[in-house]
């Protein structure tokens, strides 16, 4: 498609201008806002992001593979939840507890082989509880195995990016090849935190869980930072002698999000400490800013030679709002990057260029640009037209 484009026009840039609205950016794709953590952090890898943006507000060690205990529990969550979203199993699924699922170890729910418990209980074991039992019981009811369960959950980190993650089992318990990193961390976490069925249960502080034998057990959650975080809605700890103190928190104030990832902290409460300081750090600094929004329309039309016209309009491919720094918003810049004419025929949404996002003259996120309309090759029959219109009118 880009073959057809002609070469780049530095008037082109200069005269092509957007109008602005509201958006968000996708994935990680730009490096962090600052260079380097602004205070001092006491663990083996963090990273801070907001996650609407995708934009890092700071990282350190984040591509570090490590082992992260039972943070690596998003990722089996996140595919419980994506199979009830997908109408593959439901909430009111009865789920048979096998003797391989009640005898895990590490945190539990104590389940009993042969019991019968619900996908709801299981899924609120998982997230509030982070019962080591319930979730090998979901991966069981959900793939049949826990091998086929752990083979979706390495699929799924390709599917999400997540090129320095290798999962051997559903829990987290030590493994050796199993891995993950704070940037990983992050990407699961973010997608995660896009399902509005998660934060039914990740608020959850206390609750009980009724066996078949009557006996109860108590869950707590393990995350302290719901009850001790303004804004803190969700996240996962995780803790191991190899692994240290991990945790991915999330909290929201107002209309944006952060997510704070902490891994091999010495103690759990440093582990928090942490976080809470990171996430204190971006809501007193940050602010979302709308820059652009897929749809809207360049100024101007791009010339098309051989064209049954003579220029297309363009438009926004999309959606970016940037992750500012407080007093950073003069300093937005947009810079277009499009070609000085296409080249029939042109299809409606065929990449033509793209508009270059910096902030101090520093790179920090692209929008793609596209035809707003088609236009096929100029027929001999248009040309004859137009020759004989102006001869008769001559």
């Amino acid at each position: 498609m880009l073959g057809r484009l002609g070469r780049i026009s530095a008037a082109v840039v200069i005269s092509f201008m957007l109008t602005v609205g509201p958006v968000r950016a996708d994935g990680l794709s730009v490096g962090p806002v600052e260079d380097k953590a602004p205070f001092e952090i006491d663990c083996a890898s963090a990273l801070l992001v907001e996650p609407d943006s995708g934009q890092i507000i700071f990282e350190m060690n984040a591509d570090e593979k490590r082992a992260v205990a039972s943070v690596t529990k998003i990722m089996s969550i996140l595919l419980a939840i994506e199979a009830i979203e997908e109408g593959r199993i439901s909430l009111e699924d009865s789920v048979v507890i096998s003797a391989n699922a009640a005898g895990m170890g590490g945190s539990q729910v104590l389940l009993d082989a042969g019991e019968i418990q619900t996908v709801d209980v299981l899924l609120k074991s998982m997230i509030v509880g982070s019962a080591n039992d319930a979730t090998v019981a979901m991966a069981e009811h959900i793939s049949g195995s826990v091998q086929v369960f752990v083979d979706r959950m390495n699929s799924r980190a390709k599917e999400l990016s997540m090129g320095d993650t290798h999962f051997v089992n559903t829990t987290g318990l030590p493994a050796e090849g199993h891995h993950t990193t704070a940037r990983d961390t992050a990407r699961m976490m973010i997608e995660l935190a896009r399902h509005d069925l998660y934060y039914h249960y990740s608020t959850v502080w206390l609750d009980d869980v009724i066996h078949n034998s009557g006996r109860s057990t108590s869950l707590t959650n393990t995350n302290r930072l719901i009850r001790l975080y303004e804004g803190c809605d969700g996240g996962k700890t995780g803790s191991t002698n190899e692994a240290g103190y991990c945790m991915a928190a999330t909290a929201r104030r107002g209309d944006m999000r952060l997510i704070a990832v902490v891994l091999g902290a010495d103690t759990g409460k440093e582990r928090f400490n942490i976080a809470s300081e990171m996430m204190d750090y971006g809501f007193a600094n940050y602010r979302r800013y709308p820059v652009t929004e897929k749809g809207a329309r360049v100024r101007g039309e791009l010339p098309v030679t051989g064209g049954s016209g003579d220029s297309i309009p363009l438009e926004l491919d999309d959606d970016l709002t940037l992750l500012l720094k407080r007093g950073d918003e003069e300093a937005v810049k947009l810079q277009a990057n499009l070609p000085e004419y296409a080249v029939a025929p042109v299809e409606k949404g065929e990449l033509i260029g793209s508009v270059d996002v910096l902030v101090r003259d520093k790179l920090v996120g692209r929008a793609h640009v596209v035809a707003a309309e088609s236009m096929g090759r100029r027929r001999f029959t248009d040309g004859l037209s137009e020759v004989l219109k102006r001869w008769c009118f001559q």
